[in-house]
């Protein structure tokens, strides 16, 4: 477990904290927890959206990839994995975490996804 501001954040077997998640001002907005699980196939950006929703997450932000191949690159699968943006009507953005590259594709291609949970700033 850890300790932010506080209070208590319990962490399940497998997962890492990540680090603070900043605004344009600079200021703290969440916390942010790499969820361990992995899904069991590579799944389309629906499916891996359904996947972290199930866990109790979501998919991260472009933002929180960069966060994640800072601070957790060496627990994250080193290939390509969804984020929870899109980009126009049928492209989703995804990460590269062996470089950190960002880049989009075709919302209905079959990749790996990682999820995170937020921990908010107030109990």
């Amino acid at each position: 477990s850890i300790l932010i501001k506080e209070f208590e954040v319990e962490l399940d077997e497998g997962d890492r904290y990540a680090g603070a998640v900043l605004d344009d001002d600079g200021e703290v907005k969440h916390h942010l927890v790499l969820i361990g699980a992995r899904p069991d196939v590579d799944l389309n950006w629906a499916a891996a959206t359904e996947w972290a929703t199930k866990l109790g997450g979501t998919l991260p932000t472009r933002q929180e990839q960069a966060l994640l191949f800072a601070n957790c690159k060496a627990v994250l699968p080193q290939r390509w994995c969804w984020s929870s943006e899109t980009e126009g009507s049928s492209y989703a953005w995804y990460c590269l975490f062996d470089d950190g590259y960002q880049t989009y594709n075709y919302r209905s291609y079959e990749g790996c996804a990682v999820a995170v949970r937020m921990i908010p700033l107030t109990t």
